[in-house]
């Protein structure tokens, strides 16, 4: 079976967020079940040396502006096809933002042309590598089914999974022309999304599947709490609606082997983890306790991410005895929120702005708790990185941290299985309760020592996963082999 992956990131190449951590490890997941992929992508100027060193296997002498190559190249284990554009994708700033943080004017042409290339590929563009199925991640490969649909050329099915729908890729309709789309798209049944044109209501409205990361948002999202105005179309597509819970990566993630840390350990030998939480200390000049936990984020500062509700908490947070180590950047006032925490409660509360990924490693292993108070959250990784890591996640009862984390309520604590906290509603007195309750916990050893032994036995890895997006691929390739489907 071979299988096209479509996206926009992918660890350890380039990343913004979990998006690129699943698309870096699920396509090494399914080569186990020898399922055959390859990984379309924008040839960004991180991908420099490997286009350099890939095989151009595609020339496009035109391309919304400029002449294209296709290059082909494996690295770190995945197959990539790295559209290779430079008038698109060669300019510095962010993936989908310029240096003063708006937007790429032109966002609507450079996934647009990820999407049509995409399409080719999909209906034969590649020799020797006939494509079974299409899967396209979130909104920037989200207008492949409709290039396929436009073509009427057969083409194989297509899998959409939704990262988080709160991104939905919203352009003026005048680009449906810039993008050679015809106007009969512009309808309530095709891309019009309130007068504007969405590339991922292309992906719902006209993919043959659609997914979404964990079981608990695939129902949130047909709620209009949770739907982002999408709720509708997906109540009428609900039957072809699931949810497949994300998994991580076990071989980057391990405490046993990982450089960043400052001491390996595992679950039957414990002791580097003390090491790594004294290396935190160090780190951000915090007074050292026995008697309290060490709480971390790490996260886009956002109102999305609940890190406002942390703001009003900190003060009892401290009252408690208890640490807080904050990784993280985003909106501007949070981000001075928490650097004028530090510096009120120096012994106390340390921040980086930012990301470092093997600062994120140390955190997970020297914390002996995370904080993910999200508002709504579709999976989530950085609880189950936590629980790896023997990190109790302290998680709002949403999405994907519902899925995943088992809460410490009373029957859950007399079955000696729970693997961390929930807490609901999503306000700052729910986030106190939780974070008195972690403070509790963590004076009694033997029930603290249960809940870290139940996380780092968790199978957070992607084989569970794999096998079910398997199934669907499956299902659907037998599909179209049917004479109906033709």
């Amino acid at each position: 079976m071979n299988v096209l992956f479509i996206a926009s990131e992918c660890a350890p190449f380039v990343k913004t967020g979990g998006l690129a951590d699943v698309i870096g490890a699920l396509p090494k997941a399914l080569d186990s079940f020898d399922v055959k992929t390859k990984v379309l992508l924008p040839a960004y100027p991180a991908f420099d040396r490997l286009v350099s060193a890939g095989k151009v296997v595609l020339e496009i002498p035109a391309l919304h502006g400029g002449p294209a190559n296709l290059v082909s190249i494996t690295a770190e284990g995945i197959d990539l096809l790295l559209l290779d554009a430079p008038h698109l994708y060669d300019r510095t700033g962010g993936l989908y933002i310029d240096e003063s943080g708006r937007d790429w004017q032109d966002n609507h042409l450079r996934f647009g042309a990820l999407c049509e290339v995409g399409a080719a590929i999909g209906q034969g563009k590649l020799k020797n590598w006939p494509v079974d199925l299409i899967h396209i991640h979130d909104w920037q490969a989200g207008l492949v089914p409709a290039y396929l649909q436009q073509s009427k050329a057969p083409a194989p099915p297509c899998v959409t999974t939704i990262h988080n729908i709160a991104f939905q890729g919203i352009f003026e309709p005048s680009s449906l022309k810039q993008l050679g789309l015809d106007e009969s798209f512009f309808t309530l049944d095709g891309l019009e999304y309130f007068g504007k044109v969405s590339f991922l209501k292309s992906a719902v409205a006209y993919s043959e599947k659609i997914t979404t990361v964990s079981p608990t948002y695939a129902q949130e999202i047909l709620k209009s709490s949770f739907g982002m105005g999408f709720e509708g179309l997906l109540q009428s597509r609900k039957d072809d609606l699931t949810g497949i819970l994300n998994g991580i990566d076990l071989e980057g993630w391990n405490p046993q082997t990982d450089p960043a840390l400052a001491a390996p350990y595992a679950k039957k030998s414990m002791k580097g983890k003390s090491k790594n939480r004294a290396a935190l200390f160090k780190r951000f000049g915090l007074k050292a306790t026995k008697t309290a936990p060490l709480f971390c984020v790490i996260s886009r500062l956002s109102s999305q991410k609940g890190l406002d509700l942390l703001l009003q908490a900190i003060p009892g947070l401290v009252e408690r005895g208890a640490k807080l180590a904050v990784l993280g950047s985003g909106d501007k006032e949070l981000e001075v929120g928490f650097l004028e925490a530090a510096q009120k409660y120096p012994d106390s509360v340390g921040v980086v702005l930012g990301y470092d990924e093997p600062l994120a490693h140390l955190f997970q292993g020297g914390s002996n708790a995370i904080l993910i108070p999200s508002r709504f959250e579709p999976c989530g990784l950085t609880q189950l990185y936590a629980m790896r890591y023997g990190t109790l996640p302290i998680v709002a009862r949403t999405g994907g941290l519902a899925d995943t984390v088992i809460d410490a309520n009373e029957a859950a604590l007399t079955a000696a299985c729970a693997t961390g906290l929930q807490f609901a509603p999503d306000d700052a007195n729910a986030l106190d309760l939780a974070i008195a309750k972690t403070c509790a916990l963590f004076k009694q050893p033997t029930v603290w020592e249960k809940m870290v032994q139940n996380s780092m036995a968790q199978e957070n890895g992607w084989a569970g996963s794999a096998a079910k997006y398997i199934e669907l691929y499956q299902e659907l390739i037998e599909r179209a082999k049917e004479p109906s489907s033709q």
